[in-house]
C-alpha cells in the first residue's frame, strides 16, 4: 500500500510482489499474514506490497470463495 499502513483484518488485498489475492488474517512483526480467499496456507507479505482490491475485484474473489465452499460441501 502506498501509505505503508496495513489494511484491516478481513480485507481482501492483492500482494503485488507475488500476484496473489489474500484476505488479511493477522499481523506478525512487520508482516501481514494473508490467506487465499478459497482457503489454504497463509503467507507473509509486506504492507508496502499490498493493494486494496476494488469492488469488482472484491466481488470476483467472494464469488470464487463461495464456489469453493459449495464444492467442498461446507
Amino acid at each position: 500500500m502506498s501509505d505503508k499502513k496495513a489494511p484491516a483484518l478481513g480485507t481482501l488485498t492483492l500482494d503485488t510482489r507475488s500476484g496473489r489475492v489474500g484476505r488479511v488474517m493477522d499481523f506478525e512483526g512487520p508482516h501481514v499474514q494473508l490467506r487465499p480467499p478459497q482457503g489454504g496456507i497463509e503467507w507473509d507479505a509486506r504492507p508496502e506490497d499490498l493493494r486494496l482490491l476494488g469492488s469488482c475485484d472484491d466481488l470476483s474473489s467472494r464469488v470464487a470463495e463461495l464456489n469453493a465452499h459449495s464444492r467442498s460441501g461446507l
